[in-house]
């Protein structure tokens, strides 16, 4: 099981999402921006590194939230690690992803969502 965090990046604007490419698996779907945790990296270095390579801001972290596996159809399994997050430098970029953009809470499940992020969002919308 490879483990990949995320952000969820709040503002009065609402929350940032961000819109996978076509050069990227599962093409148009919406996620937390993250990614791939390295070998002797902590979740949250890793979190902050990711977010600053893919957003090109620098995040701090307000609370970890809970995870738990998930299984694509193929197979492919990973533990998507939540936190939610604001920004303290800079102004999000899209440099991996395709758009980006703040959405209200009420409207976060109006988004096509990869699937390992659904669950992560229905979490997270139970617990605010």
């Amino acid at each position: 099981m490879i483990r990949v965090t995320c952000a969820i990046i709040e503002s009065d604007l609402g929350v940032l999402c961000a819109q996978r490419g076509e050069g990227m698996t599962h093409p148009g779907k919406w996620e937390f921006p993250g990614g791939k945790v390295e070998n002797g990296e902590t979740n949250e270095a890793c979190l902050i590194r990711e977010i600053k390579e893919e957003l090109d801001v620098t995040v701090e972290i307000i609370s970890p939230l809970d995870w738990q596996p998930f299984t694509y159809p193929n197979g492919f399994c990973l533990a998507l690690i939540p936190f939610r997050c604001r920004i303290i430098q800079g102004l999000p970029k899209p440099i991996q992803h395709q758009k980006l953009e703040w959405v209200k809470q009420d409207n976060l499940m109006d988004l096509d969502w990869a699937g390992a992020d659904l669950p992560v969002l229905e979490n997270y919308l139970l617990t605010n």
